[in-house]
């Protein structure tokens, strides 16, 4: 995954930063208690993408407010927000934009009409929908943050998110990603049924008076310079090798492989599995207020970064091992420090 280098600027305006990011983080979980009950855990690793600036996917069952929870992300960053519904029939340009004849005081010319994706937040909603011709189109504008039409290069604006929905029931006429844009995602994040007291009281807030109106906390600029605080979080050579040693557990036919991959497994993390993990854990340690990474903050996102990027092989699959227990050996079997 290539994630953007923010530009260097003075220290002042990084302790700037971080006292911004410290003090409203209070303030960002309150407003998004205003439309999101629960799904602490999930709610944290859709910022925790942001803060880091990599792409999220969001697997998850129709009706968990998968939707809900990504507008209101975007409007407590004050972040520029669409949707693009993916559907069997949806074409390539219907999400980049395509030129269009007009007509101007010299006459006839082509004119780029720009798509949904030039935005700051986009929603790809039931990306698993559509084929794979229109996935790719995603591509370009997820790894160069950019959208090439009729051999022109048209920018998009900074900051540049994709969280894409997937339903994981609906198998039938649907289109799984590709390996290599599954890779692309910092984080596959699972959202599940709330428990039975937190249902309630969605119940409760959905049939009565209407949401209090979510106010934002951050802007744009904000973001962008909380990228730049997070690639600054120093981390130890330790932590860093622990990362690479988590990943390289995980590929089958190795020499130090455990035997649960070589069994279970027919392909493990690649290289960007540890440098999605790093980063990641350097934005949980600055949304916790360290300026340091431990391995406790390695640990707790394995899951999200992982998840994704291990292929389960038919001998799982005819046991019923989930990608979830591997993962739990795998932090069993690899040991930080």
């Amino acid at each position: 995954m290539s994630f953007p280098t923010p530009a260097p600027v003075s220290a002042s305006e990084d302790e700037l930063a971080f006292e911004k990011l410290r003090s409203g983080r209070v303030r960002v979980e309150a407003e998004l208690a205003k439309t999101i009950v629960g799904q602490r855990e999930v709610i944290e690793q859709l910022l925790l993408a942001l803060l880091a600036g990599g792409h999220c996917l969001v697997t998850g069952a129709p009706g968990l407010a998968k939707t809900l929870l990504v507008k209101s992300v975007a409007q407590v960053f004050h972040l520029a927000f669409q949707r693009i519904q993916f559907t069997p029939d949806l074409m390539p340009a219907d999400i980049t934009g395509t030129e269009i004849l007009t007509e101007t005081e010299t006459g006839r010319q082509l004119a780029f009409v720009r798509g949904p994706v030039f935005a700051n937040i986009i929603l790809a909603d039931e990306i698993n929908r559509t084929p794979p011709k229109t996935q790719a189109a995603l591509l370009e504008a997820m790894q160069e943050h950019q959208v090439t039409a009729a051999g022109v290069r048209h920018v998009l604006a900074e900051p540049f998110f994709v969280l894409a929905t997937q339903n994981p029931i609906e198998m039938e006429g649907t289109y799984p990603l590709p390996e290599a844009q599954l890779d692309r995602f910092l984080f596959n994040v699972r959202i599940d049924y709330l428990p039975e007291e937190d249902e309630v009281e969605v119940i409760r807030r959905t049939t009565s008076r209407a949401a209090a109106p979510i106010e934002s906390v951050f802007t744009g600029e904000d973001v962008i310079a909380f990228h730049r605080l997070v690639r600054q979080v120093p981390v130890s050579d330790e932590v860093v090798r622990y990362a690479v040693r988590l990943a390289a557990a995980t590929r089958p036919g190795k020499p130090d492989t455990p035997p649960f991959v070589d069994e279970w497994l027919s392909w493990g993390a690649g290289t960007r599995a540890p440098q999605s993990l790093v980063l990641a854990a350097k934005a949980r340690a600055l949304w916790n207020g360290r300026a340091h990474v431990s391995f406790e903050d390695v640990r707790t996102l394995v899951a999200p970064v992982f998840r994704h990027r291990l292929l389960l092989n038919y001998r799982a699959e005819a046991a019923g091992v989930t990608v979830e227990q591997v993962i739990e050996k795998l932090l069993q079997h690899v040991l930080a420090g």
